[in-house]
């Protein structure tokens, strides 16, 4: 069974910093792409930030220089870092966890807040 258990979400002022982990089990964790991606109230989810199995990464343009995605292939997690938060960065932050060419091999997590005040 493949969990994706993500913590680090809160209330930070803008200009702040927070920082997401993702915490993987039931997967062969080092041959996935793991992802951060975000909703916020009324609009669609969206990817934030991304890392493939062999460390490529790539980040929404919103995030770039702001935000940065790191993955341990030994502890199983994926942390995003995120620096100089906007108000507009306010969202629930969803892990994604994906298998290049195996379209039925896609996980999320349950979400964490993250609310940025201006």
């Amino acid at each position: 069974q493949v969990q994706l258990v993500e913590s680090g979400g809160g209330l930070v002022q803008a200009g702040g910093s927070l920082r997401l982990s993702c915490a993987a089990s039931g997967i062969r964790f080092m041959i996935y792409t793991m992802g951060w991606y975000r909703q916020a109230p009324g609009k669609q989810r969206e990817l934030v930030a991304a890392i493939s199995s062999d460390g490529h990464t790539n980040y929404a343009d919103s995030v770039k220089g702001r935000f940065t995605i790191s993955r341990d292939n030994a502890k199983n997690t994926v942390d995003l870092e995120m620096n100089s938060l906007k108000p507009e960065d306010t969202a629930v932050y969803y892990c994604n966890t994906n298998r290049l060419g195996f379209p039925g091999e896609n996980y999320w997590g349950q979400g964490t807040q993250v609310t940025v005040s201006s």
